[in-house]
């Protein structure tokens, strides 16, 4: 699978081809090696082994179409932290040893390793196209597998690929910097607020890339080459698979990391929510106010501080006096409510000296448990500092759930907001830290898939069978346990806005089906400001298709207790004007209407690895035009969203991919103008109405019987 040439974007069309696979060509001064090597090889049943000194590589099938790929010094080693962590079925695969080089074949995918210096290379075995090659920087020093000596049996890991000009690639988690191609950018593997490292890349070239390591590095897309970095970490591990389609990609990427469960029906309904309600008395308030005027509420989201102390994960009652009384109000309304739950611990909880002692909490490597600056409750010292519960620790997940379920699931809360799951440190340095699972530096990035793990465990074994958390963070393989991803603290921008829509959709292409956004950004925007309110029903409009629907944010006027938001303004439908209240909730009505069709297309997606919101190259490959659009996206198979994106536009230039006929569809959902695909169009974008389309002969979708 190769991005075709776009019209759309000269730049690129005018490189010249990579040209055909050719072996990787040793410096002359080697070349008599090659044919003294060919004990180099082992292989056996279902792997192959090249060796060289100390130097092992290791390749074995690992899923249809798809290799995994191990190296180290003296040994590979089982059992690491990773995303990997079943063994599938022995796939019949071919392995040839010869003289120069050995061969292991498995469906598409062939792997060549080279007798003399162990470089691979893959190729596509129907077409014979080169998907990627392994390229030293240097003819003698450093390789292009690089092991630097880091202490304690581990090393600063480096893998070096030939770089393309043409290439595309897009997944690897979210980030902020507004790029939907991450060609040309260097992206640390690292997690922080707003920035989720999920090491999966998607290439325009027909392959899946997944660096199997949790450790803290970096990935570098030059055009000189690729570099993926681990800066502590035991040894190489690598996922490679080969498709036809991008889809097919995500495919064999779920059945190797895990598919997301079904998506419960709770939760694809409107989630309100802002920084914060206060007390039981303002949740409830706002939840009649709904039911009042008739608006569809589906959660509503008590936030932090709700407790006394970090770590005490309960209701302060002075503010919530009979919680379980709230929650069954809340139900005979049809609304769950959704509760913050951080991992961090303050020495002022109750909870706080039995961690310690049962050491369930992360340590610094002297053994300081209190390593975060992070205020507590108005009436603590200052300069207190929390720590945080090790989610590595399956016997510290475990005395977490304990007090989720005393406090909140024994009161029938089942919707965990996982906030702050990075986990949030300040400063952020997890290389001085020492977890269950090993040292910070190699297995930092692994703690917030292990964070939902814990909830969606317990809640699975609570006999739960809708799980849904969500989630600040991730990382591969978050999406079996549940974690609904959303975008972070991003600033109340129309800029922020483009720029979400570019994370969603590279988001949606690393495995992670379920996503969101806070409506209208997080810092800051006032519901009084006529252009601000114009972003809110543009960000609404765009939400209205994503897994979830969610307002939230810290709005004008902002009230802080030192480097923290304790308080905003308002954040309902209703608090942004008459204008803009009718046109958010024509976007709600037109949500509930859609949510038969949403279900359909996301309990596909639990089979296939398909997210819901789908970029166009994901549907339509061969459409050189697919892989360029980057501001519109397919909602499920059938329907086309292009987002307004810009402050005062009343219309937009929309592209329909080639090959369906499109239909325009109003604001209400009704069918108006058909469209032939493969073109550009300029239609109208009032302000209440999303530029939306329905394709020809979607089926089982039909907008007379979802959207009427």
């Amino acid at each position: 699978m190769s991005r075709p040439a776009s019209p759309a974007a000269p730049s690129r069309t005018d490189r010249p081809s990579p040209g055909p696979p050719h072996p990787a060509r040793p410096h002359p001064e080697l070349t008599l090696r090659r044919t003294t090597l060919p004990s180099a090889f082992t292989r056996l049943p279902n792997l192959l082994r090249w060796r060289l000194g100390h130097h092992v590589l290791e390749i074995q099938p690992w899923g249809p179409d798809s290799v995994r790929v191990r190296a180290g010094l003296h040994r590979v080693l089982d059992g690491l932290p990773g995303a990997l962590e079943h063994v599938p079925a022995d796939a019949p695969c071919e392995i040839d040893v010869h003289d120069t080089h050995a061969t292991l074949s498995n469906g598409l995918l062939r792997i060549t390793v080279d007798a003399a210096d162990g470089l691979l290379s893959a190729v596509r075995t129907d077409t014979g196209e080169e998907l990627l090659r392994e390229q030293p920087p240097h003819f003698w020093w450093p390789g292009a597998r690089h092991f630097d000596p880091a202490g304690g049996g581990t090393y600063r890991i480096e893998q070096r690929f030939a770089g393309h000009d043409d290439e595309r690639v897009h997944g690897l988690g979210q980030h902020g910097h507004g790029r939907f191609d991450q060609k040309g950018t260097v992206l640390e593997l690292q997690q922080r607020n707003g920035e989720v490292s999920i090491p999966f890349a998607l290439s325009s070239r027909g392959y899946g890339f997944l660096w199997n390591s949790p450790a803290v590095g970096r990935v570098e897309f030059a055009a000189n080459g690729t570099r993926w970095v681990a800066d502590r970490a035991r040894q190489l591990d690598y996922w490679l698979t080969a498709g036809r389609t991008p889809a097919d990609i995500l495919a064999r990427y779920a059945d190797a990391t895990g598919h997301a469960p079904a998506f419960p029906r709770w939760a694809s309904g409107l989630w309100q929510s802002k920084l914060r309600y206060r007390d039981q008395a303002e949740v409830l308030d706002v939840a009649r106010e709904y039911a009042r005027r008739g608006l569809p509420l589906s959660v509503i989201v008590v936030d932090y501080l709700h407790w006394r102390s970090l770590g005490d994960w309960d209701f302060d009652r002075r503010d919530w006096p009979d919680p379980r009384a709230m929650v069954e109000e809340l139900r005979a309304l049809g609304v769950e409510l959704a509760v913050s739950v951080w991992p961090s611990v303050s020495p002022l909880s109750a909870a706080y000296p039995q961690l310690r002692d049962a050491g369930h909490l992360v340590a610094t490597y002297s053994g300081a448990t209190v390593h975060a600056e992070w205020p507590d409750h108005e009436d603590a010292p200052e300069g207190i500092g929390v720590a945080f519960y090790d989610a590595t620790d399956p016997g510290a997940r475990a005395a977490l759930w304990d007090r989720l379920q005393e406090h909140y699931y024994k009161l029938g809360i089942r919707a965990f907001w996982l906030d702050a799951c990075e986990p949030e440190m300040r400063p952020g340095h997890p290389q001085n830290l020492n977890y269950a699972a090993g040292p910070g530096a190699e297995v930092a990035n692994l703690y917030p898939r292990e964070h939902a793990r814990g909830i969606h465990e317990h809640l699975v074994e609570q006999g739960e069978t809708e799980v849904l958390s969500l989630v600040r963070s991730a990382w591969a393989g978050s999406q079996k346990y549940g974690a609904a991803l959303w975008s972070g603290d991003i600033p109340a921008t129309f800029e922020a806005l483009a720029d979400s829509i570019r994370a969603g959709l590279n988001v949606a292409l690393s495995g992670i089906p379920w996503w969101t956004t806070d409506i209208g950004g997080f810092h800051g925007g006032d519901p009084e400001d006529t252009e601000y309110r114009e972003l809110m029903v543009r960000w609404f409009q765009f939400a209205a298709f994503c897994p979830l629907l969610r307002l939230h944010g810290h709005r004008e006027p902002r009230v802080f207790q030192g480097p923290i938001g304790v308080g905003g303004g308002p954040n309902e439908i209703w608090s942004y004007g008459e204008r803009a209240e009718a046109a958010m909730t024509a976007s709600l009505r037109l949500r509930e209407r859609l949510r038969p069709y949403l279900h359909q297309q996301l309990d596909a997606g639990a089979a296939t690895g398909l997210p819901l919101i789908r970029p166009l190259l994901l549907e339509f490959p061969d459409d050189p035009a697919g892989w360029d659009v980057d501001d519109q996206f397919l909602c499920g198979s059938d329907l086309l969203v292009a987002p307004v994106v810009r402050p005062g536009a009343r219309e937009r230039r929309v592209y329909l991919p080639a090959g369906p006929a499109w239909t325009r569809l109003d604001g209400a959902g009704a069918p108006t103008t058909r469209y032939e695909g493969g073109s550009w169009i300029t239609v109208a974008a009032p302000l209440d109405a999303v530029p939306l389309f329905v394709r020809d002969n979607a089926q089982p979708f039909t907008p007379h019987r979802e959207l009427q």
